[in-house]
């Protein structure tokens, strides 16, 4: 019978994935704690129509990267493409709209169907932040200011780039879309197929096209910065300005657009080119409409996302595991002692192993092969005596220990 392997866009997180995976996670965690974010937890399926509201009907995530299913009560439910919406809906869930502001941190998987790639899977995990409530553009400089500190806590801020835009106000935003629309359809023809069926519905997509000919054509596109309302530029000022007081370096990217009508104003994207043709590792914006979408009052919010994935291929090596430290009980008779030797080193903060079988040789051979780097060796003549030898595996010297102490020793050892 052949053996079962993960289903296509899936991979199972083993050994240093797995330590790279949960460095890249706790190092956010504790980063975003510093600011003040608290983690919240969503489910990881909801009603469809969170994500349709959020994403929009004819969004590409929804009309074909969404894994949805009717469930036996015959509800509507989608396994979560994104983390934003949950959010925005279990704050108006859990009657959090008068409780303002909201600071959230998550991190968890997430999952759409879409072709598998470097970095890029079916079930995929993100970390995200939040900033529900403020409508300052300080707030927008401290949640980018946030991804950035993460960035830089992971050793890995001098392989991305800040890209910045603007999406303006409703009214600027307006204005632009109707400029677009004329622009792109004296010219309709030379589109792609895509992009002719957004013209209409959603122009602003056509600028974040990958398609050779429309970026010729994006290229003389009129831009948001011809647009802006005095109340707009004005914001977009403020942007900048808090970001240089917060010490942020970025650069002004034109071209980073946003589809939906409830996202306004910043627009920004932590780029690299170190993974190829997906240079994005941590992307957002503010999104003005959305709790509305899910049934709150309008309220202002500022948030990102960042792919786990493509952060820990970033990463310069995996977290070292702690050096472990082998109990070797010779004898049947002395586990018991052993036993409670192996609890006193890892309540002590020890990484401790024993082999639950064999003798003295094999015992040694299992220490070695963990990478041990110390052995507590016992049998009855040393419990007789309340000691034990300690073999550095090492460096080759052995001492004896009285065994109350083994645990003090152990762990002043491990740190010289």
């Amino acid at each position: 019978m052949d053996a079962l392997q993960p289903v296509r866009g899936t991979r199972d997180l083993v050994g240093e994935d797995q330590r790279r995976h949960s460095h890249v996670v706790d190092t956010a965690r504790r980063v975003a704690g510093l600011y003040g974010f608290d983690e919240w937890s969503t489910p990881i399926f909801e009603d469809t129509r969170v994500f349709s509201r959020s994403l929009g009907e004819t969004s590409d995530v929804v009309s074909k990267e969404m894994y949805s299913f009717t469930d036996r009560g015959g509800d509507g439910i989608t396994l979560r493409p994104e983390g934003t919406a949950g959010v925005c809906r279990a704050l108006v869930s859990n009657g959090l709209t008068q409780s303002l502001p909201q600071k959230v941190f998550y991190a968890g998987p997430m999952f759409r169907y879409e072709r598998p790639q470097k970095g890029r899977y079916r079930q995929f995990h993100q970390i995200g932040a939040e900033l529900i409530g403020p409508g300052e553009p300080l707030a927008d400089a401290e949640a980018i200011t946030l991804g950035r500190d993460i960035l830089r806590a992971l050793g890995i801020e001098g392989q991305t780039v800040l890209e910045l835009n603007t999406l303006g106000d409703p009214e600027s935003r307006d204005a632009w879309r109707q400029a677009l629309i004329g622009y792109f359809g004296e010219m309709r023809e030379q589109l792609s197929e895509d992009s002719r069926a957004r013209l209409e519905r959603n122009p602003l997509r056509i600028l974040d096209s990958k398609s050779p000919s429309d970026q010729a054509l994006v290229a003389d596109a009129p831009m948001i910065e011809a647009f802006l309302t005095p109340a707009a530029r004005a914001f977009w000022d403020g942007l900048r300005s808090a970001l240089d007081s917060f010490g942020v370096a970025f650069r002004e990217n034109p071209r980073i657009v946003r589809g939906l009508d409830y996202y306004s104003h910043t627009a920004f994207e932590f780029v690299t080119d170190q993974l190829g043709a997906q240079g994005t590792v941590l992307a957002g914006g503010r999104y003005d409409g959305l709790v509305a979408d899910m049934g709150g009052p309008p309220t202002p919010a500022i948030g990102w996302a960042a792919g786990i994935e493509r952060l820990a291929m970033l990463v310069e090596g995996a977290p070292a595991v702690p050096v472990p430290v082998a109990v070797v009980p010779v004898g049947e008779a002395v586990l018991p002692v052993a036993v409670k030797l192996l609890q006193a080193l890892r309540q002590g903060g020890v990484r401790a192993e024993m082999a639950y079988r064999g003798n003295l040789k094999r015992r040694m051979e299992r220490a070695n092969r963990i990478g041990a780097g110390f052995a507590v060796i016992l049998g009855d003549a040393e419990v007789e005596r309340g000691v034990v030898q300690l073999k550095d595996l090492g460096g080759g010297g052995q001492e004896e220990v009285a065994l109350d102490e083994v645990a003090t020793r152990v762990a002043f050892l491990l740190t010289r």
